[in-house]
């Protein structure tokens, strides 16, 4: 159990650092290389293409993971894991992934569920790859949370 809790201090800790620097106006891109004496692209990026064609949320993101219908600033962060933005409360937000993966047939496990004041940590059983998905979130204090959701070998 305490491993689980310094995995998910160090997760919580990477999401603010990232929103910090999402916040702070930093617009660094990096799937475009810079020329590092001037800082400016050197040229078009590539990326992969997405997972699935869903893209209700008005991004350009696509993934197969549900995500809140006023979700913006999506990131596919790579190996299919996505972070992205919600004005939701932290108890809509866990209701909502709480009644999405039940009705997709899915069990949470309960003894890997973590709150906080302003954190949430919930992990699903059920997916077809044989990995469990993880939801993670953290409150930006801004009225806004990140959402970062992933699949994952968990013991």
């Amino acid at each position: 159990m305490k491993h689980y809790r310094i995995i998910l201090a160090l997760t919580v800790l990477v999401i603010a650092s990232l929103a910090c620097n999402a916040l702070a106006g930093k617009k660094s891109n990096p799937a475009v290389p810079s020329d590092s004496s001037s800082g400016n692209p050197t040229g078009p990026a590539t990326a992969a293409p997405p997972a699935s064609s869903d893209s209700s949320n008005g991004s350009n993101v696509k993934s197969d993971f549900p995500m809140t219908s006023d979700a913006f600033n999506v990131v596919d962060v790579g190996n299919g894991s996505i972070v992205y933005y919600t004005k939701m409360s932290m108890t809509d937000a866990m209701k909502f992934y709480r009644d999405a993966y039940t009705a997709k047939g899915y069990k949470e496990r309960n003894l890997l569920t973590v709150t906080s004041d302003t954190t949430f940590s919930m992990v699903f059983d059920g997916d077809p790859s044989g990995k469990a998905v993880v939801i993670q979130s953290v409150d930006l204090g801004n009225g806004s949370r990140t959402i970062a959701i992933r699949l994952e070998a968990v013991q």
